[in-house]
């Protein structure tokens, strides 16, 4: 088994390098520090499963996904992410993910997912599980931050987090302007009215770490 490790900070990299390194049954890991580092390599290399963060510089792991799903014989993904499963589970399932887990779980819990995943099975927590089948149900409406794009939802979270337009920008390489419209669309969406609101809906809803 070839697992492919796409997270922007070195020293996650190194740490599941080692681990998967000494798993038996997996013949090499790979490492590719943004999204379209791990586009190319998926698409030049021989992989079997993707260890995916969702936080990458320049295409995010959404990014990464939306164009798997459009590959042929896509490889199969593994969503590992800081925020727990109940922030971003559902979205990532729905977006082409096998299998979603948080950054916390024990090393014995992620070996065993990319095993999983590898074989063509998926690992879903019960929450995402319960959140799915909610969503199932028409007459059941979701939370207005469901409304959000992936990347409304992305910025919302930034902001929620107590950072500034400018600083968002930088940390996942857009423009302010751009940065600055999908603010507005958040606040029209979700019919908030300044920053101290969406900070006020994401700590009362515990969406983040």
């Amino acid at each position: 088994m070839r697992v492919l490790i796409a997270d922007d900070h070195h020293l996650i990299r190194e740490g599941l390098v080692r681990v998967l390194g000494e798993t038996p049954g997996i013949a090499a890991v790979g490492e590719a520090s943004d999204g379209q580092a791990a586009l190319d390599q998926i698409r030049t290399g021989n992989w079997d499963v993707l260890v995916l963060d969702l936080n990458l510089p320049g295409k995010s792991g959404f990014d990464v996904l939306t164009e798997l799903r459009q590959e042929k014989n896509p490889v199969p993904v593994l969503v590992l992410s800081m925020h727990p499963a109940r922030t971003f589970g559902v979205r990532a399932i729905q977006a082409g993910a096998a299998g979603y887990l948080a950054k916390t779980a024990p090393t014995e819990e992620l070996v065993r997912a990319v095993a999983r995943v590898a074989t063509g099975g998926r690992v879903i927590s019960d929450d995402v599980a319960d959140q799915l089948a909610d969503r199932m149900r028409a007459e059941t409406p979701g939370p207005l931050h469901e409304n959000l794009s992936e990347r409304e939802f992305q910025v919302f979270l930034l902001i929620g987090s107590g950072k500034t337009v400018g600083e968002i920008a930088r940390e996942i390489h857009l423009n302010v302007k751009t940065v600055s419209t999908h603010r507005a669309h958040i606040l029209e969406k979700m019919g908030l009215q300044n920053n101290a609101q969406i900070m006020q809906y994401v700590l009362t809803h515990a969406l983040l770490p």
